[in-house]
Formats: structure tokens, sequence, C-alpha cells
């Protein structure tokens, strides 16, 4: 069987998404995992000059073990490996663009238990959709290794704890009474100490060593209850959780009720003071409407393309996605102090800014306080993502015969936006997105409508309608 790298990538079943290469578990064998790394640095090669890769990983019990393949097969190249143990993505991130050198973590974020990843940085962040191709096309020969991993330091988590406690001033949350739900993200080590710093009274929920795959654009029911249970129990002035690795925010208010990722976007951007937005199509059209900033351009979704929009803004510039991880793409100044740009999507930047923003307030007058667009989203699981596409292909040619298959035929179309996947813009305002995830075999659908009760029917009448075509 040929060692190449490009042809045991292609043979993998493993594939980049939105956010890095993506599959089973099963998939991540130590050949893969080091073909991945080792072409990787040999792209990073054409235009870096480097000696060290750093490496983290999340709390999935497979990613030590990808972790170490990694680290084995660039140790046989020479490099020397920083290797950071479980810690936030953006913490990873932010280390590695100090140092100025390239970066792999191993995560799954939020998907199933069964799956997991590798994310790509380069030494000036994440790696673009050109560097994704040319990883795929690399052709040299693996080199020999054997797994193994460094020991692991803590100057990666501690520096990116300090960089909020430099930001923002001591006691700034004193009276305040915060619970982190911690679950398995990888981030739970860090945030008390943070809120704490801060002042806060800090309640610990739910700590688990299972995984546990939170997706922060899908909030569970059971997860929804927890909120409202907590808030009731302790009185919480903000529940702040994760995804698993950390780069998306769940954030409750005082009500115990889940925040929105792009309303918490736009809540971070505005405490910022940033004038120029990227943000993906299937983002709330509050940020448009709210009349904040003075530019904003809607992209296909993913990070790699909210990053490439920051080339199209000028000033203090940011973007954030429907999940609410928020990319800062310039430095900024708060009260005197620089924040630097940190390009990757960031789950505790919100977290922070929207309770600095509230102040003495609740942080549920700051959504009021906004134009009422309501969105709401879901998924359907196991759809085979080819299925998604030729469905979307064919309803983009005959759109008036899909609202008819979603029993939404009396509806008036007012606008198709093909961007990523199909969205459909109503006459009365309301929306419906749908597209194929780009991480795992699912069917997502986004709704906004002028109610929350609105926005939620919304999905699941399509999802059900799209439901009983698939069947």
């Amino acid at each position: 069987m040929s060692s190449a790298l490009e042809q045991i990538i292609a043979q993998s079943n493993i594939a980049f998404g939105t956010s890095g290469a993506r599959g089973l578990v099963s998939d991540f064998t130590d050949q893969a995992c080091a073909a991945f790394a080792q072409s990787f640095v040999s792209v990073m090669q054409r235009s870096f000059s480097f000696k060290r890769i750093a490496i983290g990983i999340d709390n999935r019990p497979s990613s030590s073990q990808m972790a170490a393949a990694c680290a084995g097969v660039l140790e046989s190249m020479g490099y020397s490996v920083d290797y950071y143990g479980v810690l936030p993505t953006p913490a990873l991130a932010y280390q590695a663009m100090q140092d100025k050198v390239p970066a792999i973590m191993v995560t799954g974020s939020h998907i199933p238990f069964d799956r997991n990843g590798l994310k790509f940085y380069r030494p000036d962040g994440e790696i673009s959709k050109e560097d994704e191709q040319a990883i795929l096309t690399v052709s040299d020969e693996l080199v020999r290794s054997v797994s193994a991993l460094p020991a692991t330091s803590s100057v990666a988590s501690d520096n990116y704890i300090q960089r909020y406690l430099d930001i923002y001033p001591m006691q700034m949350l004193a009276g305040k009474r915060i619970g982190i739900y911690e679950h398995s993200s990888a981030g739970r080590d860090l945030y008390k100490t943070v809120f704490t710093k801060l002042g806060a009274e800090v309640t610990s929920l739910e700590r688990t060593n299972t995984f546990v795959p939170i997706d922060t654009e899908a909030v569970t029911e059971a997860d929804q209850q927890k909120g409202l249970d907590w808030s009731k129990q302790y009185g919480f002035d903000a529940i702040f959780s994760t995804d698993g690795d950390g780069d998306r925010p769940l954030i409750a208010d005082e009500k115990g009720q889940w925040l929105r990722g792009d309303i918490v976007g736009l809540l971070c951007a505005k405490a910022l003071g940033v004038k120029s937005l990227a943000v993906p199509v299937s983002c709330n059209t509050a940020i448009e409407q709210a009349g904040i900033f003075s530019k904003v351009i809607r992209t296909k979704i993913g990070s790699p393309y909210v990053i490439a929009a920051f080339a199209e803004l000028s000033g203090s510039v940011a973007g954030f996605e429907a999940n609410g991880g928020f990319l800062l793409g310039s430095d900024v100044n708060l009260s005197g102090q620089i924040l630097r740009a940190l390009p990757t999507r960031d789950a505790l930047l919100p977290g922070l800014a929207l309770l600095a923003l509230a102040g003495e307030q609740p942080l549920s007058r700051l959504t009021e306080a906004l134009p009422q667009r309501y969105t709401a989203s879901d998924r359907l699981q196991q759809v085979p993502t080819q299925w998604s596409k030729d469905f979307l292909a064919k309803a983009a040619l005959s759109p008036k015969e899909l609202l008819e298959q979603l029993g939404q035929g009396a509806r008036q179309i007012q606008r198709l936006d093909q961007t990523d996947g199909l969205r459909i813009q109503f006459v009365d305002g309301d929306i419906v997105h749908l597209r194929p995830s780009g991480n795992a075999p699912e069917l997502r659908c986004y709704a906004e409508s002028t109610g929350q009760a609105a926005a939620q029917e919304l999905v699941q009448v399509i999802l059900n309608a799209v439901k009983g075509l698939l069947n």
C-alpha cells in the first residue's frame, strides 16, 4: 500500500468541513493522524519559518492518542512539540500566534461522541480553504515515527487567562452570581479562575468525565430546562458554558434563558465598539436592523469564510457565527487597554463582554433593547450529505414545489439566497434556511420570525416535512 501522504488522507474517510478535518474516531488511525500532521507542516513550510509546533486537545477519550500520533511524526521530522494538554481551542491559537508557530488542536468540537477532528492553525491564525486543499495534495512519503506525547505545559492556559484579566478591571463582577456549566468542556478548569478573579461568586455545575457533545446552535430540551432550573435554584445573574473545545459560548441570562449565539455575537461586538462585521448568512437580521455597525458582510458558514471577509473591512473589525463563536479581527481599545486581535472563534470573550456591557442591569435588558427578531435552529441527524445536496439543488430550481412539500405553499417568496445551502425570505419577513452540515451527516434548519415560539415552530414543521421526504 502506498505511503504517500495524499493517498493515506484520501483513503482515510476524513474530510474538511466548516471547521477542521472531521471523521469517525475509527478513521483517525495513528497513520492518518500522522499523515495529516506531516502534510500540514509541509504546507506551512512554504510560507513560514519555524522550529516548533503547538498541540492541544479536548476531553474526548480518543484525543490524547491522536495527539500522540501527531507529535510523534512531528518530532521525527525534527521539530519540537509544545504540548499544552486539555485547553480551549482559542487558548491554543492565541499562544501559537504569540509564538509565531503553527498549531494543531485535536477536537471534534460539538459533534457526536463517535467522531473527532483536527483543527489547524498557521502562525498568523486559522488556515484558509486554500490551505485545506494544499494539505490534501502533498505527495511526500510518510515519515516513520512512534506515537508519543511530550510533557504537558500550562503556559498557553495561563496566558489565555491573563489575556482577559489584563483587560477587565478586578472586581468587575463583584456581587454577581455566575454558574458555570462545566460538563466536559476543554476550558472548564480555567473559566472558574477567570470569573472568580474578576470578583464573581461562582458555582460549578454538572462536571462529568463522560464527553457531552454540546451544540450551541441546537440546545437540547434537557439543557434548556437545566438553565431554567439552575436559575431558580441559585439565583444566578448568568450561566456560562461552551461547546466541547471552548470556542462557542453558551450563555444564559438571569432567567435561565440561553441566548442565541448570533445575539451574543451582536452584543459582544457592541460592547467592544466594533463597527465593521463579517458574519455568515445564517445570522439574525437584527445585526443590520440594530443600526450599530457601519458595514456588515454576509458570508458562507464557517470561520474561514468569515476571516477571509476581514480583508474587505477596515477600522475595528470582528466576526461571529450563529453558534456564538466570536472572532476578533483587529486590536481594540477598551478603556485604555489594548485587547489584541484573535481571529479564531472564542467563547470566553463574549461571556465577559456581555457582563461588562450589562453592568448593574440584568442580561435580559440587553436583548430587550435589540430589534425583536427571533431565530431558532435544529438538525436532522444521520442524513446523507449527498442526499441533502441533491435535495437543495432541486429545490433551488423549483422553490414553489419545495414550499408545497414543506407545507408552506401559501407563502410568497421575496428572496432566495444560495450563499450556503438555500435561504428563503418570505414577504411576511419570516426566513427559512436549509443546509447540509459541513462536519457530520446532518441537515440543519434555521428559521427567523417575529417571535421565538413562531421561529421554533417553523423549524420543527420544516424538519418534520423533510423527514417525511427522506423516509
